[in-house]
């Protein structure tokens, strides 16, 4: 009830001691993100038919490579004022320190995930839909991070929940409460995550589409948030770069939604909604479909042509024996039908 009424206090410590071991409370909340969103992942995988291992599978690859866009991004977008004329070298590799863009994240993430679903002969789309929820999870639990950093706070304000800061900018007065952006941004992608979840129990849209949901409802909630923020960050054409990129997952993420049309799938969602479960098995009858297209060029998709228009003659056709069916006829025991 304090944090309703009063302020919401800066964080105790920046570290959980385990005796020898310490933790840093920002990386903890990066790897409890990454916990729960595989967990949910694995779940709405299994759920449409499919392994939750090849999740795993895919995560073990995607989320490093997550780290390291989101790594990258903050460098580059920040490289003037934090890390240029030499000051790169070791301070871009303290990644515990804070600064990790969510936008190079989900990017280099994502383009990992889809050559790793691809070389398993997984459905990159079906593949999305699932992590589509899972994501905005991770980015809510990782936001924490930056409470205990303390860092990614907006302007000062007067509401009941506004933050303390130990060291606030110089040109603010110690008893200065900021917006607590980090922790808005937080419980929009928890609304988020929890509005794709509660519609796909409504709705059954074409594959990939949810992805885009998440997207663009991202980029709307990281939009108004970037407006309340005071930290130092490039700008172009006078708005700052993460408003850019908001601007564009919001007409990306649009596109992609609504692209060749209505994304809503009718009949799936009549289905669905008539209390039948279009999503049960669809991963597999998805695999199966693959399965069945035969393979130019391959020996088994030979051999089954030959067994479906009959034998195969070797040599001259002179060469071929004639012999008599039960109606004296002669015939060279291939049956009209067959070869239709």
């Amino acid at each position: 009830m304090s944090l309703l009424f009063g302020s919401i206090p800066s964080p105790p410590f920046q570290e959980l001691v385990l005796g020898p071991l310490h933790f840093r409370m920002y990386g903890l909340c990066i790897a409890l993100g990454v916990l729960a969103s595989v967990t949910l992942a694995r779940h709405r995988w299994a759920a449409r038919g499919g392994d939750p291992e090849d999740i795993t599978t895919v995560a073990l690859v995607a989320v490093p490579a997550g780290l390291i866009g989101a790594r990258l991004y903050h460098v580059i977008t920040d490289w003037p004022d934090l890390y240029s004329d030499g000051r790169w070298w070791p301070n871009a590799f303290f990644i515990w320190k804070g600064g990790l863009g969510i936008p190079g994240g989900v990017l280099l993430g994502a383009l990992v995930a889809i050559f790793m679903a691809r070389r398993m002969k997984m459905d990159w789309k079906l593949m999305a839909d699932a992590a589509a929820p899972a994501l905005p999870i991770a980015q809510a639990i990782g936001r924490l991070g930056n409470y205990f950093n303390q860092e990614l706070y907006g302007r000062p304000t007067r509401l009941p929940w506004g933050l303390q800061v130990e060291n606030p900018p110089l040109r603010y007065p110690l008893e200065t409460l900021f917006h607590p952006t980090f922790l808005y941004e937080g419980l929009w992608n928890l609304a988020l995550a929890g509005l794709i979840v509660l519609l796909g129990r409504k709705l059954v849209l074409k594959p990939g589409r949810w992805f885009a949901v998440y997207i663009l409802g991202y980029g709307i909630g990281r939009l108004w948030v970037e407006s309340l923020r005071i930290d130092f960050a490039n700008e172009i054409f006078g708005l700052r770069v993460n408003t850019w990129i908001s601007l564009f997952a919001i007409i990306g993420g649009a596109t992609w939604l609504f692209w060749k049309g209505n994304p809503i799938d009718s009949v799936s969602t009549a289905e669905l909604r008539a209390g039948g479960d279009p999503l049960a098995g669809l991963i597999q009858l998805d695999s199966s479909a693959e399965e069945d297209l035969p393979t130019t060029g391959s020996e088994d998709a030979g051999s089954d042509l030959i067994a479906e228009t009959g034998p195969q003659v070797d040599g001259p056709i002179s060469e071929v024996s004639v012999s008599e069916d039960n109606t004296g006829e002669p015939t060279d025991g291939i049956h009209p039908e067959e070869t239709a």
